[in-house]
């Protein structure tokens, strides 16, 4: 018996669940007081006038009235209950009013949560997009990187190697090559190293002193520029662009940029009058 209790009176502390159907909809559901109170009222008046007929009239003498005095009697005896009625009708018409109101305004807030529901959904998607963007820039990257490396490789020996100044031998240029798997900018710090070390005009001849030498030089260029142009459409901050400026290639870049804007006094682009081995 008193588990039976104790059962009862943790089901009487239980929480009762929220009526979540809204306000509008549960008071269409229920008759509205109105119309209950127009039909009371009618079985009234028609229960009082059957009596009134029966009893004062007479349902013979109701039949010996002419039609214009019954229409008459008839409109008469309804008239209440149709003002009644147009009462009626006038409060629940508002009350119908109200509910599509209610509707109404149900309805903007599912279509508000709608609109803001479609634009998380945007940003996610464009966030998605912008990630996509960036991780096929990087992978593009890897790839680019290797191939920029290996024009300034053959930039490299053009100046470096036997058909050049023979000044490294080629054991270490195989080295070389096989380090560039590893490390792709080996040979643009190798050239920016002489470039620093032998000054502007030594710089000049390592990437301009010879049409093979200028060739390799705008391909690297080419290359390189379409890589930057890529990394802008991955990235609207600048960050993927300016990292690639900061690498070993993009320093030999701008370095490029400034020769063949501004050769050292004495030189012109396209013109091979000179020794391109040479330090002066």
């Amino acid at each position: 018996m008193k588990k039976t209790e104790s059962i009862g009176a943790v089901n009487s502390r239980a929480p009762k669940k929220p009526n979540t159907t809204p306000y509008y909809i549960r008071e269409s559901q229920a008759m509205d007081w109105r119309i209950s109170l127009g039909l009371f009222f009618s079985v009234v008046w028609t229960v009082v006038l059957l009596a009134y007929l029966s009893g004062a009239v007479g349902w013979a003498n109701m039949a010996d009235l002419p039609i214009e005095k019954l229409g008459g009697f008839l409109e008469g005896s309804f008239a209440p209950l149709a003002f009644l009625w147009f009462v009626l009708g006038y409060f629940s018409q508002q009350k119908e009013l109200r509910q599509n109101t209610e509707a109404i305004k149900m309805q903007y807030v599912e279509i508000q949560k709608s609109a803001d529901q479609a634009t998380i959904q945007a940003e996610a998607t464009r966030d998605t997009a912008f990630h996509a963007r960036q991780e096929s820039f990087l992978r593009t990257y890897e790839i680019v990187k290797e191939q920029l490396g290996s024009i300034i490789g053959f930039l490299y020996i053009s100046s470096q190697g036997s058909i050049g100044a023979g000044i490294v031998p080629p054991e270490k240029i195989s080295l070389l090559w096989g380090t560039m798997s590893t490390d792709p900018e080996i040979f643009s710090r190798k050239l920016m190293e002489l470039s620093f070390l032998h000054g502007q005009v030594y710089g000049y001849k390592l990437m301009f002193g010879t049409e093979i030498r200028t060739r390799h030089t705008d391909n690297f260029m080419s290359n390189f520029e379409r890589l930057l142009e890529a990394a802008r459409d991955s990235d609207t901050n600048g960050m993927m662009e300016d990292a690639v400026k900061g690498s070993g290639h993009g320093h030999l870049y701008m370095r490029m940029i400034n020769f063949k804007t501004s050769p050292p006094p004495g030189f012109t682009l396209g013109v091979y009058d000179f020794d391109p081995e040479s330090f002066d």
